[in-house]
């Protein structure tokens, strides 16, 4: 297959107007007699097809009875489990919105997002339900808790038990569900979706990485993410294969743990997982993982050394992709292609563009911005509550992602960086001011700068340039101790893996003549 081929081959099909979300992922299979068959298997066992539409159904007509409808913003605060799918395909039947955010958000961002996204209900895991107990007054349509409902809250668990109801009649254009992630002025931006979404990119991933019938396809890392909610679940239950579940939080021997486990065959990490397991002689060999046929990789490159390092140690390629949450996967290597180490690959089912500020295209080979075509059914709807930003990004037919790359001669594109201070770590996008506002509001911190820091297993790390209103002293417990303190404070302001992961004391931060801090200068090679 050519690359023009895939770039092309997908434009211009007839999206149906009427799409559910729910009814796309689960009513392929359901319908090739796969009812009987694992959807979802996690640590604790596993649900069938059959199964989960039944339960999704009973949850979204206990929902109803609930006074939750259709159009309403429901807030999901789980990590990775069953409960979650079901109570995101029951929403979506119910044609509510699940709104989710990472089970790391600490409660001055849960906050702010219930406040933002309009929320009127929640469903949390018992461990995770506190933020939300507390914030009750934001919910009047009530609080819904799997695995230990206290009193007066919905109880997950009987409420999966009941009839079902008719999916909901959703057009294409619908708000299927909402992603939050944070923005460039440090709040969280609320991505809307529509049902549409699963058709264009759920066709898209389906070309890219094919699919066999006993696939088990894993992804470590949160479904809060809306390119590992496809991956994992959406766009998995879709193609009638199984998904395995990693619900701890993911690290390197969990990630081969669940591939040995589960029997995994095609794999999704954040480059972090990769670098870490590479950094360990001798993984390969402690565990199992014969039914591995590919990897997957997105968030940062993972560079030539490590991808052939990679197959040479595991025997399988790591397929490096580009995505971005108002989209999902749009640039991606692909089994069907030659691999180029370093490159984020091709366009699947979308128009991309390397222009300059003029929006003319861009020569072979030069950088210049990144943008996607908007006449697309997996461009998100807007940023809930913000159609400046909206604008800012969608215009003139382009969506300008921010990024900077280059394509070479065979349509293989290469990232080249981003055009602001934002960086990624350990596949986190991270917004330097979001953190430096949590530091200026300790008592103790006259200025911070953050920025990232060089890492050879997690790419980069979070550093915090931090001056303090006075000097430390032997009560302080050293400069180790302090940071310590900074971080425990922290962690009740943003999110865990927000929180620095090394701190520096400086007397004075670097500033040019107008006073503005020279944060490049901050910054080590």
């Amino acid at each position: 297959m050519t690359t023009s081929k895939v770039a092309t081959m997908m434009h211009g099909r007839v999206i149906p107007a009427r799409v559910n979300i729910a009814r796309e992922a689960l009513h392929g299979a359901l319908e090739s007699g796969l009812g009987g068959k694992l959807a979802l298997l996690g640590p604790n066992g596993g649900i069938t097809y059959a199964e989960l539409d039944a339960q999704s159904g009973a949850f979204a007509a206990a929902c109803a009875a609930r006074g939750i409808a259709r159009g309403d913003r429901v807030l999901l605060r789980t990590w990775n489990c069953i409960e979650f799918a079901v109570a995101f395909m029951g929403l979506a039947k119910l044609g509510a919105v699940p709104v989710m955010q990472n089970s790391a958000a600490g409660a001055a961002d849960v906050e702010y997002v219930l406040g933002h996204s309009d929320a009127v209900a929640a469903v949390a895991l018992a461990e995770l339900a506190g933020p939300l107990r507390e914030l009750g007054r934001m919910l009047p349509k009530g609080l819904i808790v799997a695995r230990g409902a206290a009193p007066g809250e919905g109880v997950y668990e009987d409420m999966i038990r009941g009839a079902g109801m008719a999916i909901a009649d959703t057009g294409a254009d619908e708000p299927a569900l909402m992603c939050y992630t944070s923005g460039t002025t440090g709040r969280p931006k609320g991505i809307v979706h529509a049902h549409r979404w699963i058709i264009g990119r759920g066709d898209a991933n389906r070309l890219r990485m094919p699919h066999r019938p006993d696939d088990v396809a894993l992804a470590a890392g949160e479904w809060s993410f809306i390119s590992l909610l496809g991956h994992n679940v959406l766009f998995a239950l879709r193609n009638g294969i199984t998904g395995a579940i990693l619900e701890e939080r993911a690290s390197a021997e969990k990630f081969l743990e669940s591939i040995e486990k589960f029997r995994v065959t095609v794999a999704y990490a954040v480059p972090t997982i990769y670098r870490r397991i590479l950094a360990t002689e001798g993984m390969e060999k402690d565990y199992d993982l014969s039914s591995l046929r590919a990897c997957n990789a997105s968030g940062e490159a993972l560079g030539a050394a490590p991808l052939a390092e990679w197959k040479r140690r595991f025997r399988t390629d790591i397929y490096e992709h580009y995505g971005i949450s108002e989209y999902q996967m749009v640039l991606g290597q692909s089994p069907l292609l030659p691999i180029k180490p370093g490159s984020v690959g091709v366009p699947w089912d979308v128009v991309a563009e390397i222009v300059d500020d003029e929006l003319r295209p861009m020569p072979q080979g030069e950088v210049g911005q990144l943008v996607f075509g908007t006449d697309n059914p997996s461009l998100f709807l807007g940023y809930h509550k913000d159609p400046a930003k909206t604008a800012e990004v969608v215009h003139d037919g382009w969506y300008h992602t921010g990024d900077l790359a280059r394509r070479d001669e065979d349509g293989y594109y290469w990232i080249s960086g981003r055009g602001d201070d934002c960086f990624k770590s350990r596949g986190i996008f991270i917004v330097p001011i979001e953190i430096e506002n949590a530091l200026a509001e300790h008592p103790a911190v006259a200025e911070a700068c953050v920025v990232p820091v060089p890492s050879a297993t997690d790419g980069y790390l979070i550093r915090a340039v931090v001056v303090l209103r006075a000097p430390l002293t032997a009560a302080d417990g050293g400069t180790g101790g302090y940071a310590d303190k900074l971080r425990e404070t922290l962690k009740s302001r943003i999110a865990r893996n927000k929180v620095p992961h090394v701190f520096e004391f400086v007397d004075t931060l670097p500033k040019s003549a107008n006073g503005k801090v020279l944060r490049r200068s901050l910054i080590k090679a």
